[in-house]
């Protein structure tokens, strides 16, 4: 096991009813940018509930709303604009990892005298934040207890993260219940995204780390077994709570710490999302198992072989064939049972044009993953895709 430093400082306040605790958010001051996303919050109540706890504890509330599910630049430099403008304290952010992503960005670049741009470029210049709170409404990122935050600027076709300690949540709040009007779609891609975050981490070749390994086949677990109760059972508590705290543990670095290696699908899919503004856990859905395949072999099947066993409970005893069994086990939970799409042109990507420039941008940050891929294996895997 790799030598690592470890901390998750985010107060979690998870259940039902949660929401009370907002009124915490007094400690860090009382002027707050509340960010969220196309409205759906005050089609729920959940704004209005949220507003009547601020308001009560005396916080003064300015908004930003309209955040995009790839979020772009120009909103957090609104945001930025917003919190110099008015000398905001804190940052709120009301919604899923796309909105949090925004208000954590937004939270940085409000203290940092450039443009907002260059704390993604750049995440080093990150050195100081407004404080973060979050109230999640969509099981799927794990940015309400992370460090990390994905932004676009389409303008450059560039879909790219940054991180850092300071853009961990102080505090987050996750009430399952608010995940209930969670449309079908973007259930199921939650639940793809939370299983490739768990996968980008357990595929690894550091000796070691069979605790990493163990949490990592859990977390998997549960997704096939509540994925589809909260698919075809959308208000079922049980469900919404074990993948809302699967989201939060597959990418709060507890499977990661000690056996970290570079990512390879996040990269390859964020350029999906630059060029074409797909949904992000589709794109993962569609490359994940591709990827599985085009990297099999002797070498890679012993890991493989493990993954199909541990989670889908596969039997065979030779290597090389569990683990092909276990990428059609996974083939069948994305595309039939989660009802995802297969291809990229499921999408609506309509042709290859940007793949070679994109395969290109991708290899460069693939080549410390569990594979290193070069430009010409993103290629085949964007072909095979397709």
């Amino acid at each position: 096991m790799n030598n690592f430093t470890y901390s998750v400082p985010t107060m979690i306040h998870f259940g039902k009813g949660q929401i009370s605790h907002l009124s915490e958010l007094k400690e860090s001051g009382n002027r707050l940018l509340l960010v969220y996303g196309s409205g759906s919050i005050k089609k729920s109540g959940l704004y209005d509930e949220a507003m009547n706890i601020l308001k009560e504890n005396d916080l003064t509330v300015y908004e930003l709303s309209g955040v995009e599910p790839n979020p772009r630049i120009e909103t957090v430099r609104k945001g930025a604009q917003i919190c110099k403008e008015n000398d905001i304290d804190m940052v709120l952010a009301i919604g899923g990892g796309s909105t949090i992503d925004c208000a954590k960005v937004i939270a940085a670049s409000s203290c940092y005298n450039g443009d907002a741009w260059d704390l993604v470029l750049d995440k080093t210049k990150i050195k100081k934040a407004l404080p973060i709170y979050t109230v999640l409404t969509l099981a799927a990122t794990g940015s309400e207890m992370d460090e990390y935050a994905v932004i676009s600027d389409l303008t450059l076709n560039e879909k790219l993260g940054t991180g850092g300690q300071l853009l961990k949540p102080k505090m987050s709040i996750l009430d399952p219940t608010y995940t209930f009007t969670v449309s079908r779609k973007q259930t199921a891609a939650g639940v793809a995204d939370m299983m490739s975050h768990t996968f980008e981490n357990y595929f690894n070749n550091v000796e070691g780390t069979e605790m990493q390994a163990g949490f990592a086949e859990t977390i998997l677990r549960c997704c096939l077994q509540y994925g589809p109760i909260a698919l075809n059972e959308p208000t079922n508590y049980q469900a919404r709570a074990s993948l809302m705290w699967c989201s939060s543990f597959a990418i709060n670095g507890t499977i990661k710490r000690g056996c970290e290696v570079s990512w390879c699908i996040h990269p390859i899919e964020h350029e999906l999302s630059a060029y074409y503004d797909i949904t992000h856990g589709e794109g993962l859905a569609i490359l994940t198992p591709v990827w599985m395949e085009y990297i099999l072999n002797e070498k890679t099947a012993k890991k493989m072989a493990t993954m199909a066993r541990n989670v889908f409970g596969i039997q065979q005893k030779d290597d090389l064939l569990a683990s092909q069994m276990g990428i059609e086990s996974l083939k069948e939970f994305f595309f039939d049972t989660m009802e995802l799409p297969s291809t990229l042109r499921e999408t609506g990507i309509t042709n290859k044009d940007n793949f070679e420039i994109m395969a290109t941008k991708a290899a460069s940050k693939c080549k410390g993953s569990f594979v290193p891929l070069s430009k010409e294996d993103i290629m085949e895997i964007l072909n095979r895709a397709f």
